[in-house]
């Protein structure tokens, strides 16, 4: 959410937690009609990629895949027919647990040895799903995660074979490792054609000797230089391998628009002369920034490092429905000026423009989807002990049926147009041909009488295509300081294109005197932070905001106690409403919504809060009468270790005199 305040922080613009334009149904997904436009010059040699890292472990459990005729068909080749010319499959080194798994209940969930999940990915799977790849005469990208389950920046695990190893023998051991895999793979018939020496490794890899930094200054860790030393002998492992000489090599990180980390990560590759090919970069519009940011990034590269670049992973959703009993991690995307909606349509534009970014750049030479396979299927989860994360990501339904945007592949190359069995279609489009055609968020504003509420002079706007785009607008002429009366204003407002914009104004005694009240400054501020800042902080993640991108978060391995308060001072008596939304893991010994020094000469009025799970938001009240002029507000925290939650949207406002 978005929140405008002036200088007494007395106006607050309200808007919708999401897109409200065009919310796409899962059940509709493939009877949805889509248009794409081709991207201008795009090679022949694009990498058109997926990663379906699940599809063995899917298949295994009885999932199956759907082309566009309604025929259950091999996934590999509905995929080929739709412009997918590049398959990227992880490798993990043995996927099994170390231990007995159980949950908060005590009870055991899976076995030590016990296969973990989400894939399965072993050599014995990858080379099956290899050979099918190349059967399918598609192109293989191998991901080495070098460990034994999911690796990304914020765990980057040692493979329980490898721990104890000295430093010469971890070096030794990654370096046989990635040449003996690779030579199983040729010897299979399917040899890889380009292999990631790492996945997302802005932290670094096989922690802790290859671990780049660490937040607990008692962990000892090998640093810059026992990173690249590792990353040099996984380069070498691939080139020493049959026919490394011809496979093109991948480092890869994560946060794609960032350039100071790609700067500060890739200067020492390259001063350690590490032998590579392209820089992979992940690039997921709702977590790493704007298409400017992707394309300024790999500019920056090009010229500092002259490498070929490739966005290995990305996605959107088509839905914003969640299929089963996990939640899912996607968030909708909407920065400052750009979005799309979570619809069909909006996931073939997201692909479609990231395609055309990447490919706009010199050196741009691929864009990979994750996990496209992603469906529905019980025995095929992220992993054995949780459900799936990412089912309205995929680029089939929830029931394995080919969705419209999968022909993005194709029509991004000016070809493809399919109609398909359940009425769904992907036509061609002129890029000139996408409209204005409804707000992103409707516009609602609450200001006090006789102030002007400062209607903005550029708005969000959703076009045909899904997309999200800022546009100019102009408002009709209003009075403002003689609006002396409580009242609702409808203004009406025009784009330069003619597009008609429409904003409820409440001219309103009632307002929320919160200053930041959904912490989107990033900072304190008027916030007061009693306790420790390590456990107690605010925090930039979508993922977990109920509106925006910033709340205020708690988590500490040990248990601590923290207020975080807001004094008023000067505010007219009577009864006021404090609230907040709240979510989190549950378990904490208490957590309060409290109100004190209101003049009443009680001591505070609290109200319990209780969290129930992740993205589980529930909205907590209390009712003050204030009689002195002044209340304090807060948020009184007493964890148990490792309780984690986080808070948004808190309002303070009075509701009667």
């Amino acid at each position: 959410m978005k929140k405008v305040l002036c200088a007494a922080f007395v106006i607050t613009a309200v808007t919708a937690v999401s897109l409200w334009a065009r919310q796409a149904p899962a059940a509709e997904a493939v009877r949805q009609q889509i248009h794409v436009a081709p991207v201008e010059g795009l090679s022949e040699d694009f990498m058109c990629g997926v990663d379906i890292s699940m599809v063995d472990q899917i298949e295994k459990s009885g999932g199956k895949f759907y082309n566009a005729d309604g025929r259950e068909q091999d996934v590999f080749q509905i995929l080929k027919d739709h412009g997918v010319n590049y398959v990227r499959i992880r490798l993990w080194n043995n996927p099994t647990y170390e231990e007995d798994q159980y949950d908060k209940n005590g009870k055991l969930v899976a076995k030590k040895g016990d296969r973990m999940g989400g894939g399965n990915n072993d050599l014995e799977t990858d080379i099956r799903i290899a050979r099918r790849i190349k059967d399918a005469g598609l192109k293989f990208m191998l991901d080495f995660h070098y460990s034994d389950f999911w690796a990304d920046p914020g765990k980057q695990y040692m493979p329980q074979d490898w721990k104890g190893l000295s430093d010469k023998q971890l070096e030794d051991e990654v370096e046989r490792f990635t040449r003996e895999c690779i030579d199983a793979f040729t010897e299979a018939g399917a040899a890889p054609d380009s292999v990631q020496i790492g996945n997302e490794l802005n932290s670094g890899f096989m922690w802790p000797v290859g671990q780049l930094w660490s937040a607990d200054p008692s962990v000892k860790i090998g640093g810059m230089k026992e990173f690249t030393r590792l990353l040099g002998r996984a380069s070498k492992g691939v080139r020493t391998a049959r026919g490394g000489d011809k496979i093109k090599i991948i480092v890869h990180l994560a946060d794609g628009g960032d350039q100071d980390l790609y700067k500060w990560i890739f200067d020492e590759v390259k001063k350690a002369k590490i032998d590579y090919d392209i820089i992979g970069l992940s690039f997921y519009t709702y977590w790493h920034g704007s298409m400017d940011e992707l394309k300024a990034n790999m500019e920056m590269l090009s010229k500092r490092y002259g490498k070929e670049m490739a966005v290995v992973e990305t996605a959107y959703a088509f839905t914003e429905e969640n299929g089963d009993f996990q939640g899912n991690v996607f968030q909708v995307y909407s920065d400052e000026a750009n979005g799309y909606v979570p619809s069909v349509q909006g996931q073939a534009t997201a692909i479609r423009d990231i395609i055309a970014t990447v490919s706009s750049v010199k050196g741009g030479v691929g864009v990979f989807y994750w996990e496209a396979d992603s469906i529905l299927w019980p025995g095929a989860n992220l992993s054995t002990t949780e459900g799936n994360t990412w089912e309205n990501q995929a680029m089939f339904s929830f029931d394995g049926k080919a969705l419209p945007s999968l022909a993005v592949w194709n029509l991004v190359h000016g070809r493809g147009e399919v109609t398909n069995a359940w009425g769904g279609k992907a036509s061609l489009a002129d890029a000139g041909s996408f409209v204005p055609e409804a707000l992103a968020e409707p516009l609602s504003f609450t200001v006090k009488p006789g102030q002007n509420p400062n209607l903005p002079s550029k708005l969000k706007v959703v076009y045909t295509d899904d997309s999200e785009r800022l546009v100019s607008v102009s408002w009709d002429a209003v009075d403002w300081k003689a609006q002396k009366e409580e009242t609702v204003l409808s203004v009406a407002g025009a784009t330069p294109a003619g597009f008609k914009v429409t904003a409820k104004v409440e001219v309103s005694n009632r307002v929320n005197l919160v200053k930041d009240p959904s912490f989107e400054s990033g900072k304190l501020g008027a916030w007061k932070l009693n306790g420790s800042g390590a456990a107690s902080f605010l925090e930039n993640n979508k993922g977990n905001a109920r509106t925006g991108k910033w709340t205020y978060k708690y988590w500490l391995a040990t248990g601590f106690r923290s207020i975080l308060s807001q004094d008023f001072s000067d505010i007219p008596n009577g009864t006021y409403r404090l609230s907040v939304w709240a979510m989190g893991g549950g378990g904490e010994n208490n957590i309060r919504l409290f109100v004190a020094n209101y003049g009443d000469g009680k001591n505070q009025i609290t109200a319990k809060i209780t969290n129930t799970g992740w993205q589980d938001w529930h909205k907590y009240e209390i009712e003050v009468p204030v009689t002195n002029g002044k209340a304090t507000i807060g948020i009184y925290l007493d964890t148990a270790p490792d309780c984690w939650g986080n808070f948004d949207d808190v309002e303070f406002i009075k509701i009667k005199d």
